[in-house]
């Protein structure tokens, strides 16, 4: 019997495997819904394996990871509501002005093309990457204390090395590279069809004490839709990069819920 339960994809960002989904799948699926956390392109099945074999998960740009979710959702019997992390934030914004969602949700989403404040604390953050040019085709690790500056600031080094050593895997360079040009960039893969008239409604939640991407980010992000009269909301919890996988992620979920209860979804 085919299910009439609304399907949910979740997105996972950079560093993070697919598998730090799994309380929010859980709740999801108690809530009605059939959830699912695809990982991305190249994502080996467990963090184990990520971190053994991070030749995989090198290489893939955002066209290859937005693809791959096209695919993923061609498969499915009706338009899902899409929920993305971070980099795969900003990938469930893309898919929504693709008309692939029927609503999105981006929590601490990447910058779009558009989007000009770049803050120190994002550069410092990204700067594993950056600080080699070669790493645009690699994927690259980081340390206990380069999460707790990027992912766990506004948590006790304890909780944040926990988390690390949970969920934390290798991420490919080049998402980064591509989204650092992109308003240079006529065709950037980081471009998003923000004008989108008649797109499925946006959730944007930003943590107010995120480091990777800063407040600055998602308040400019909100801007871009300023030409679309389809529903762009915006949410602010005092927290950091981690709030979808630290001990507050539930509070970040029930909200999801409830906005997409108010949306009649």
């Amino acid at each position: 019997m085919t299910s009439t339960r609304t399907p949910v994809i979740f997105i996972h960002g950079l560093w993070l495997h697919a598998s730090s989904w799994a309380p929010w799948l859980e709740l999801f699926g108690q809530a009605g819904f059939e959830p699912a956390a695809p990982g991305w392109p190249g994502d080996p099945d467990t963090v184990e394996l990520a971190r053994a074999n991070p030749d995989s998960i090198a290489n893939h740009g955002i066209d290859d990871v937005t693809n791959h979710y096209v695919k993923i959702i061609d498969t499915l019997p009706t338009r899902p509501i899409i929920i993305g992390h971070s980099f795969g934030g900003m990938i469930a914004e893309k898919l929504l002005g693709m008309d692939y969602g029927a609503a999105a949700i981006g929590v601490d989403a990447a910058q779009i093309k558009g989007v000009l404040p770049l803050p120190l604390s994002s550069l410092r953050a990204t700067l594993p990457v950056f600080k080699n040019p070669a790493n645009i085709h690699k994927a690259v690790s980081l340390t206990a204390k380069e999460f707790h500056y990027s992912f766990g600031n506004a948590l006790s080094e304890e909780e944040s090395n926990d988390l690390y050593e949970r969920w934390a895997i290798p991420a490919p360079g080049k998402p980064l590279f591509e989204a650092s040009v992109a308003n240079f960039s006529r065709h950037s893969p980081d471009k998003v069809n923000t004008g989108n008239e008649g797109r499925g409604p946006l959730l944007l939640i930003m943590g107010k004490q995120d480091h990777t991407v800063p407040e600055a980010i998602t308040k400019s992000t909100v801007k871009q839709y300023r030409h679309s009269s389809a529903v762009t909301d915006l949410e602010e919890f005092d927290r950091g990069h981690s709030l979808t996988i630290d001990s507050g992620w539930r509070e970040v979920a029930d909200a999801c819920l409830a906005w997409l209860g108010q949306q009649g979804l």
